[in-house]
């Protein structure tokens, strides 16, 4: 059994290795996007029928997660979600419900197979397939928000310099769809989330969208607070014929005093955290070093005067 729970741990070692190195550093996806550039930066818009297919374990995936019993509200929420991350993929609802099926069937039956050598209790040997076939299910909508979190943070730690480059642009003498076009292909490197989604922005215009309605689907797809705030100050300063440049400016120097503040307040606290690890961890070692040996010394001397004095 010892050696079935090894290899069982072995293996699953070597595939979270395997995807994380697959997708951290190998990014097929960021290669194909350098591919699909034509030489003046702009994002290429492949046919259907050009793009690669999908591999035979994704299918199989999509195809499990297609059978799923999903209400079309979760599954639509569930999408703005993938959105939000980065997945665009019009199957990717599909392959997130599969892979929660698949592991939820797994660490069940995981938690059946081993559940005699983890507890001897009853009731925890009933409890714990079900725990871990309900966690297998939730664990990747987990994973799912956590990575919307980071790409958001990203995008809003990426606005700053978005908005400095915008300024520069439209006081050159650029419109706003051109500069919002030069920003997105000048960050493609350094803030590639926000590039991309700059990028959508330009296609959906030159598809025939309005500037405005292109704006707003900015705000819905990333979810992103400052991105709201600034997609309204762009389509009131559009509207009313202000100036864009103040505006941008404006915004921008709120954004970095706001950023200025953050992190003077999370300095402040600091102090505050430190209270505890403190007085858990340092405080016990300081009080062994320092009184340490006066503490022998009593233990030592004190108490066999004691005992003579009785």
């Amino acid at each position: 059994m010892a050696i079935v729970i090894s290899v069982v741990l072995f293996g699953l070692l070597v595939t979270a290795i395997t995807v994380y190195g697959y997708g951290r550093y190998a990014k097929p996806a960021r290669m194909l996007q350098q591919l699909d550039r034509n030489p003046a930066g702009e994002v290429i818009v492949l046919e259907r029928a050009g793009q690669p297919k999908p591999s035979k374990l994704v299918q199989k995936v999509q195809a499990l997660g297609q059978r799923a019993p999903v209400s079309p509200q979760d599954a639509q929420t569930t999408r703005r979600t993938l959105i939000a991350a980065g997945y665009r993929s019009e199957s990717a609802v599909a392959v997130l419900y599969g892979i929660k099926l698949i592991l939820a069937v797994v660490l069940g039956l995981l938690a059946l197979v081993f559940r005699n050598n983890i507890t001897d209790n009853p009731i925890l040997r009933i409890v714990f397939p079900i725990a871990a076939t309900v966690a297998g299910y939730w664990l990747p909508g987990f994973l799912l928000e956590r990575k919307v979190t980071r790409r958001q943070e990203r995008l809003r730690l990426s606005l700053p310099d978005g908005l400095d480059l915008m300024v520069i642009s439209v006081e050159a003498g650029l419109g706003l769809d051109q500069a919002l076009q030069n920003v997105g292909r000048e960050l493609a490197v350094a803030h590639p989330e926000l590039s991309d989604e700059l990028g959508l922005v330009n296609l959906e215009m030159r598809a025939g969208k309005r500037r405005a309605e292109a704006l707003r689907n900015l705000a819905q797809r990333t979810g992103e607070a400052e991105l709201r705030k600034l997609t309204a100050i762009l389509i009131q300063s559009d509207r009313f014929g202000t100036s864009m440049a103040e505006a941008l400016r404006t915004h921008s120097e709120f954004m970095r005093t706001r950023r200025r503040q953050e992190a003077e307040e999370r300095a402040a606290k600091v102090g505050v955290k430190l209270v505890f690890p403190i007085f858990f961890f340092i405080l016990p070692s300081i009080l062994v070093v320092a009184a340490g040996p006066g503490i022998l010394q009593v233990f030592k001397y004190l108490f066999p005067l004691m005992k003579g004095v009785h």
